[in-house]
């Protein structure tokens, strides 16, 4: 081996052993951290960085196409189309029985809406198109709100609540936080205009599977949650209801997630890295 080949080998040595030193430093605290498994390597950190290429690419198109008149079916169209010509797979479908490709949640939906014929779009709607690829065995995921023509001022409002609380969960995004500083933030933003964040539906940990641990609320305190280690994927995706926190989901189809009191709900979902320096958005 020459010295540079020494050099970097004793790097990398150095570079695990203070990693696994902050774990057992957080662990002795009580804190919740994560596996070894959790933790991405550079190498894998590329492989889901080309899945996101794909994730990202058909939300680039339906945001480009969407518009009143089209059926969510159409919607779910594309994202096959687009994901499998690029040589990927749509994650949700067949996902534990779910039929389509993509998730369209419109209106009072919070989650998990399954596109139809029947459903078309209407002046004034919003919606989430959430998408999940895996390419070569690697999972990216990221949603996008999209305001259908005219729509109301409030609802257009709760789009854009939704949009900047991802902003403000960013922010506390920080190698060795915690996941619950994050949650705090977002929580106490969407509180402060008025809205509510659902408590049982939240984010997870992404990359060698669809979902991971750690479970990601948005309701939880500063100072609380796993530790974010550097290395760490997972998604940030509150879902912000203009009435009540509380949800129900429909009988008929065992998926669809409405809010309790039928009033409007919003959600916009990325991927995110912990860094060693802070994070870095992986789709969106």
């Amino acid at each position: 081996m020459t010295l540079v080949g020494v050099a970097v080998a004793k790097n990398i040595k150095n570079s695990h052993e203070n990693f696994d030193e902050k774990i057992a430093f957080f662990k002795s605290k009580g804190a919740i951290v994560p596996d070894r498994k959790l933790i991405k390597t550079p190498e894998q950190i590329e492989k889901i960085r080309e899945s996101a290429k794909v994730n990202i690419a058909v939300l680039d198109y339906v945001s480009e196409h969407i518009k009143a008149g089209i059926s969510t079916a159409q919607i779910d169209e594309w994202v096959y189309d687009i994901t499998t010509k690029m040589g990927a797979i749509p994650a949700p479908l067949n996902y534990e029985g779910f039929p389509k490709s993509v998730c369209t949640s419109i209106n009072d939906q919070v989650c998990h809406g399954i596109p139809s014929e029947d459903i078309i779009l209407q002046d004034g709607d919003i919606i989430n198109v959430d998408a999940s690829t895996i390419l070569d065995g690697y999972f990216s995921d990221s949603s996008r709100m999209f305001c259908i023509g005219n729509v109301s001022e409030e609802n257009r409002k709760l789009v854009e609540v939704a949009k900047k609380s991802l902003e403000v969960g960013l922010e506390q995004v920080k190698p060795w936080g915690y996941l619950g500083d994050m949650g705090q933030a977002i929580y106490d933003f969407v509180k402060s205009h008025g809205y509510n964040v659902v408590r049982n539906i939240g984010g997870h940990g992404i990359g060698l599977e669809f979902h991971e641990e750690p479970w990601v609320s948005y309701c939880s305190r500063k100072g609380t949650e796993m530790v974010m280690a550097p290395g760490l994927i997972f998604t940030i995706e509150p879902m912000i209801n203009m009435g009540t926190h509380e949800v129900f989901i429909d009988s008929d189809d065992n998926w669809t997630v409405y809010t309790d009191d039928g009033a409007p709900s919003a959600q916009w979902e990325i991927q995110v890295l912990v860094t060693e320096t802070g994070y870095e958005i992986i789709s969106y």
